[in-house]
């Protein structure tokens, strides 16, 4: 038969995320999953039917891989290959532009689950190189297609990654839109559903950015029901990371340190770093906003830019834990160096989200009226309320809005 059955089967299980033993679910092992892949056992029309089920494919698409490998379909899983192996190495650019080649040879073969795969992968990959726009793009013409309308697990999946890149843009209202329809439509998946969580966490980010704290925290009763103990320790740990979060902006430190202790606890560098730097960025930052300045916050930050520097990172990225470095001099008085970080983030500004260029705005115009430099204040906070504004941030314009006001009343201003 080929590889064609064991190579197909890899690369459509890893699009999902799923390990060997996830797939195989109860009636298969992942060590028989291991053998199917790489071609040393036959698929039964049973296994298959099984098979599809888990991947939430027509068992038509899964019994079309059981046929001899073209010379077409080679360079296609060759396309597949890289595509993956850059995605491994964390070299996204690369990988969205050999998953843009197979989704295209894909679409050429009229082959609909294999386009719409590599076209997930595709906006995914521009998603991780914060090229929102691109992302933005690819994503809707994956929403339009007839096996997203079809199948739920698939439209939770582009809805989720559609949130995600409104959220990068800033498009908060769009972010929740899309993230409330993902979240809709995979309560009807199984509750351990991988996309099912992703699309409430990134319910939670765009509710907690626009400021409906509210909101958030219902959603985040939701994903703690959902972790009964069963969740691998990875996973579990980003879930109390993102409750976390909405915890500490709610003002409710000690609950937020206590899930962003477990979290600590729960998610290894080893088994993934880029994560682990994410999770210390993100600690650092919701600390530092709820005004916890203390060693152990300014230890997340040494971690994250650690972690930073091995792994490697875009420019939006860098710029995003250069601003956290910021936040901590601004908030223990060093104000000359804040200032200096601040001026070369905001000349970078262009680079970051809406709603992130608002924050390097409102944090430099805070600085400048610290050092009594008001006039460079008033502009900054000026800025920082019409990219809030933008962004659909209602409580940051308030809070932009109260800078300027403050100033005007002592009559610094006009």
């Amino acid at each position: 038969m080929g590889n064609s059955f064991g190579d197909r089967l890899r690369a459509e299980r890893l699009s999902r995320s799923l390990t060997q033993a996830e797939l195989g679910g109860d009636l298969y092992s992942a060590s028989y999953v291991s053998l199917l892949e790489n071609a040393r056992r036959e698929p039964t029309a049973e296994v298959i039917v099984q098979l599809a089920k888990q991947l939430q494919l027509a068992p038509h698409a899964v019994q079309e891989w059981t046929t001899p490998v073209s010379a077409e379909e080679t360079e296609y899983l060759l396309a597949v290959l890289y595509a993956r192996q850059s995605w491994d190495m964390r070299d996204y650019a690369r990988a969205a532009t050999h998953a843009a080649k197979a989704a295209s040879m894909a679409q050429e073969n009229k082959d609909t689950v294999s386009w719409w795969n590599m076209a997930h992968l595709h906006a995914s990959a521009l998603l991780k190189d914060a090229d929102f726009e691109q992302c933005q793009e690819v994503t809707s013409a994956i929403l339009k297609h007839p096996l997203s309308e079809e199948t739920p697990g698939l439209e939770v999946r582009a809805r989720q990654l559609m949130a995600s890149a409104c959220l990068g843009l800033g498009k908060l209202p769009e972010a929740v839109e899309h993230a409330s329809v993902a979240v809709a439509r995979g309560a009807s998946l199984p509750q351990e559903s991988t996309a099912y969580i992703a699309a409430i966490r990134t319910l939670i980010a765009a509710l907690a950015e626009s400021g409906r704290l509210d909101d958030a925290w219902v959603h985040c009763q939701t994903l703690s029901d959902l972790d009964d103990g069963s969740m691998l320790p990875q996973l579990a740990g980003e879930v109390c990371w993102v409750i976390g979060n909405v915890a500490f902006m709610r003002n409710d430190v000690d609950q937020g340190l206590a899930y962003h202790a477990r979290a600590s606890l729960l998610l290894s560098p080893a088994s993934d770093l880029a994560l682990w730097a994410r999770f210390n960025k993100a600690t650092a930052s919701v600390r530092l906003s709820a005004g916890v300045v203390e060693p152990a916050t300014l230890e997340a930050i040494e971690r994250a830019e650690l972690a930073q520097s091995v792994v490697g990172a875009n420019l939006a990225d860098e710029l995003e834990v250069a601003l956290i470095r910021a936040r901590w001099l601004y908030l223990t008085g060093a104000l000359d160096p804040a200032l200096d970080l601040l001026s070369d983030i905001y000349r970078q500004r262009e680079n970051l989200a809406k709603h992130t260029a608002g924050e390097v705005a409102l944090l430099l115009g805070k600085t400048h009226k610290a050092m009594g430099q008001f006039p460079e204040a008033l502009q900054l906070l000026t800025e920082a309320k019409e990219q809030f504004a933008h962004a659909g941030a209602g409580d940051r314009v308030a809070l932009a809005l109260d800078n300027i006001l403050e100033m005007r009343a002592a009559g610094r201003v006009s």
